[in-house]
């Protein structure tokens, strides 16, 4: 049973954490191979299912440590049918993926029933594509109807609130807004950026935050910005109503571009302090900002980081 499904503990203004890059964390940093990049796969093998638990209970503890919220994400970015083919996987397979993905988190959220701030189920939707270039243009109403499969099967377990994690186009961001709206979900949307800060699309961070907002009358819960380095959109960020709407960050560690990382055949993790630092400047400029994580070659150090930085606001 879901306990922040209509009431989102984040919404308060208090400190919430999220994880930060588990895939290229498990991959460099722990040898632990991910069949095309999909964590849900892990699962099904005790090792692999350990590595996972025990990546997520750092987090876990960090939040404890810092009397921080926790959005707890679900291992569900690529359990969908988009990727069927290429993990050689059912429909029914995939269903049963989600439903073990969120059944690991509540165990987990169990487990540290003690901490003394909220943490909060999240199942993560990934883009229909490469969350890096899209591959093509996907229209509201089609992603309505195809993200509908993966929400309703998210929607079947305890999970309080979806994340629309690494969407690359506001038309498809419209249409899993949509579908959470129909399953009675609330809903975050995080848009990957370029270097240019704006949607790989092309499309300027504003308009697509405004865009999503007017074709759903405003439904997601807040938004997020992710898979960039804070140097990518430090620039057009404000004080603007649609900024207001930008809850969260879940920045990369490197500042290649995506076109660069994709070519990296060695991890670059950055540097954790100077990332915090930035995260500061960001929520010194907007204060209104209360969920921090990682993204891409991020792992438990820079979230400490970053926590530390931000706590100190």
């Amino acid at each position: 049973m879901s306990n922040y499904r209509h009431d989102l503990p984040q919404l308060s203004g208090e400190l919430f954490l999220t994880d930060a890059g588990i895939e290229t964390d498990l991959m460099f940093n722990h040898g632990i191979e991910i069949p095309e990049f999909a964590a849900h796969t892990l699962l099904p093998d005790e090792v692999g299912r350990n590595a996972v638990a025990n990546y997520l209970r750092g987090f876990l503890s960090l939040a404890r440590d810092y009397d921080a919220g926790l959005i707890l994400d679900s291992q569900t970015w690529k359990a969908h049918m988009h990727w069927a083919d290429d993990l050689g996987a059912t429909a029914d397979e995939l269903r049963q993926a989600n439903r073990d993905c969120i059944a690991l988190i509540a165990s987990l959220c169990d487990e540290f029933a003690d901490n003394s701030q909220p943490i909060v189920l999240n199942g993560l939707i990934g883009p229909r594509g490469d969350a890096y270039a899209p591959e093509a243009e996907v229209a509201a109403n089609e992603s309505e109807s195809y993200h509908a499969k993966q929400v309703s099967w998210l929607a079947e377990t305890d999970i309080d609130m979806l994340t629309a994690l690494t969407f690359t186009q506001s038309d498809e961001a419209t249409g899993v807004v949509r579908a959470a709206r129909a399953a009675d979900l609330p809903i975050v949307v995080s848009f990957t950026v370029e270097t240019d800060g704006n949607l790989p699309t092309g499309q300027p961070l504003d308009e697509a935050i405004k865009s999503v907002d007017k074709a759903t009358d405003a439904y997601a819960a807040y938004f997020m910005v992710n898979c960039a380095h804070p140097d990518h959109f430090f620039d057009v960020l404000g004080d603007e109503d649609w900024a207001k709407r930008i809850r969260g960050l879940r920045c990369n560690a490197s500042r290649l571009s995506h076109a660069e990382l994709d070519e990296c055949e060695v991890l670059d993790d950055g540097n954790p302090e100077e990332l915090a630092a930035q995260y500061k400047s960001i929520a010194e400029k907007m204060p209104w900002l209360n969920v921090f994580g990682a993204c891409c070659g991020s792992d438990i150090r820079h979230v400490s980081e970053i926590v530390r930085a931000v706590a100190e606001k």
